[in-house]
C-alpha cells in the first residue's frame, strides 16, 4: 500500500463497538469485493469493501472477517482469512498478507489461510443461532450485480436454513457515521492533497486549454503525494456544461469569459475528500459572475453554522432553502410572487438548486449515516450550495468538508484551499 495505514488499535475499537451491538449468539461475516472483469482478461482496479476494510484495515481481495464474541473457544472471536501466497502468484501479483503481517495490520491474533474457510465456518456454525449479513442498505444504493458478499449469504442461506439472520448495516451505519480522531487525520491529509491539486490549477487554467488537460494535471499532483487518485469520478464543467451536475465527459475547450466548475477530490487510504470549486477561465469573473458566485459562498457560509449536534438533515435543508430563496430573490432569478404561489413540495428555489446541499462523507464519498437520527460531534459533511442559470451560460457550485464540533462551528477541513473572489483572481493573475 501507498499510503500509511491506520493503527491496530483503532481497528480493534470498531470490532468490539460493532460486536457490542450484536444480539444473542450470533456471527457476523464480512467479505472483500470482488476484482471485477472487464473482457478478455482485463480488470477493473481492485477497491476494498469499506465495511471489511473499516473493521479490520485488510485492502486485499478475497479476505473474509468472522466476529463471534460467545465462540467457545476465545480464539474464534475474532477469525480472519487471507488468500496464501503460492510461488506464481508471488511472481505474478506479488506476495500477500502473511499470518504475522495481517495479525500485526489488524489486531486479529487468529489468521487462518482462504482454503480453512468451509471447515472452520461450518465448526463455528453449530455453535451460534443467528447469522449477521452485511447488506447494502445505503439510501443511495444502485447494485445492479451480485456481489462476492451476495454470493456468500446465498451459500449460507442454503447450507445453514435452521439459522436466523439479521443485519449489520444499521449497526455500521452508526458506528461510520461518527469519525474517530485517525479517521479525521486521514481525511484531512485527503484533503491536503487535493488543495495541492487546485493549488497547481490557479496557475494552469487559461482559454484554450481543454477539460480533460486540467484532469490531467489534477491526477499528476494527486499520484504524486500518495493518493491513488480520484476519490470519484471527476467533473470539469466549463461554461454550460456546469449545468448538467454529473457532467463527466471533461472533453470541451474552455472558452475567454467562460466560468468552469470543477468538482473534484482526492482519495488517501480509502478515505475520500470532496471539493467544488468554480474559477473564471480568463481569471477574472464578471460583475454578475461575481454576484452569483458571492451569493453562493454566503450560502454555504451560513449553510455550514447550521451543522451543529441535534441538527436533522431534512430540517437543515428546509433551512437552507430559504438561505438560497433569498439570494435568488436579490439576484432577479425569482420574484416574490414565484414564492408566494411556489407549491411547498416543489420550492420556487429548486430551478436554479436542484440537489441538496450536504451528505456524510468518510470511508465512502456518500458515506454512511442514518439521516432520520440527530448530527453529532465528530459527524463529516459535504456544504455544497450551488445556483445553475442555463440561460445565463453557467453554473456556479462551491463544496468544502466539515467536521461537526460538540461546541461552536463546524471545523473545515479545507479552509486552506482558496474560495474568496480576491484570493482566486490574485492566483489566476500573478
Amino acid at each position: 500500500m501507498r499510503y500509511q495505514p491506520l493503527s491496530a488499535s483503532f481497528y480493534r475499537s470498531n470490532r468490539s463497538r460493532f460486536m457490542a451491538q450484536m444480539n444473542g449468539n450470533s456471527l457476523a461475516v464480512f467479505n472483500s469485493n470482488d476484482i471485477y472483469p472487464i473482457s478478455a482478461d482485463s480488470t477493473l482496479p481492485f477497491a476494498q469493501h469499506r465495511d471489511i476494510f473499516y473493521l479490520c484495515g485488510v485492502d486485499q481481495e478475497e479476505s473474509i472477517l468472522v466476529l463471534f464474541p460467545n465462540a467457545i473457544d476465545p480464539q474464534h472471536r475474532e477469525v480472519l482469512f487471507v488468500r496464501e501466497t503460492n510461488a506464481h502468484i508471488a511472481v505474478w501479483e506479488g506476495a500477500k498478507l502473511s499470518k504475522a503481517q495481517a495479525t500485526a495490520l489488524t489486531g486479529i491474533e487468529t489468521v487462518y489461510w482462504l482454503s480453512d474457510f468451509d471447515r472452520v465456518f461450518q465448526e463455528l456454525s453449530t455453535q451460534c443461532d443467528r447469522f449477521y449479513f452485511n447488506t447494502n442498505e445505503h439510501h443511495r444504493q444502485a447494485v445492479e450485480t451480485q456481489t462476492r458478499e451476495d454470493r456468500f449469504i446465498a451459500k449460507c442461506k442454503q447450507d445453514y436454513p435452521a439459522h436466523s439472520v439479521a443485519k449489520s448495516n444499521p449497526i455500521l451505519q452508526q458506528l461510520r457515521s461518527v469519525k474517530a480522531a485517525e479517521e479525521i487525520a486521514q481525511m484531512q491529509t485527503a484533503c491536503n492533497i487535493t488543495e495541492k491539486g487546485i493549488r497547481r490549477l490557479l496557475g494552469f487554467i487559461e482559454p484554450g486549454v481543454w477539460e480533460y488537460e486540467i484532469e490531467a494535471e489534477l491526477a499528476h499532483e494527486f499520484l504524486k503525494n500518495r493518493s491513488k487518485g480520484f476519490a470519484y469520478t471527476p467533473i470539469i464543467a466549463s461554461g454550460n456544461n456546469a449545468n448538467v451536475l454529473h457532467y463527466t465527459e471533461n472533453n470541451c475547450q474552455c472558452k475567454a469569459g467562460e466560468l468552469i466548475l470543477m468538482d473534484v477530490a482526492a482519495e488517501y487510504g480509502n478515505y475520500s475528500s470532496d471539493l467544488t470549486r468554480t474559477f473564471p477561465v480568463s481569471g477574472r469573473f464578471t460583475d454578475r459572475q461575481r454576484a452569483v458566485y458571492e451569493a453562493v459562498l454566503r450560502v454555504k457560509k451560513e449553510a455550514t453554522k447550521l451543522l451543529t449536534p441535534g441538527t436533522i438533515w431534512k430540517e437543515f435543508h428546509v433551512e437552507v432553502g430559504a438561505l438560497i430563496t433569498r439570494e435568488l430573490l436579490e439576484l432577479g432569478l425569482l420574484d416574490k410572487l414565484d414564492v408566494a404561489q411556489q407549491d411547498p413540495n416543489s420550492p420556487a428555489y429548486k430551478k436554479y438548486f436542484m440537489h441538496g446541499t450536504a451528505h456524510h462523507i468518510g470511508l465512502d464519498t456518500h458515506d454512511y449515516g442514518l439521516l432520520h437520527l440527530p448530527m453529532e460531534a465528530n459527524m463529516v459533511f459535504t456544504v455544497e450550495p450551488g445556483i445553475y442559470i442555463p440561460e445565463e451560460g453557467f453554473g456556479i457550485r462551491i463544496e468544502d468538508d466539515v467536521v461537526v464540533q460538540q461546541e461552536g462551528e463546524p471545523v473545515n477541513l479545507m479552509a486552506n484551499i482558496p474560495i474568496e473572489v480576491e484570493e482566486i483572481e490574485d492566483l489566476m493573475n500573478r
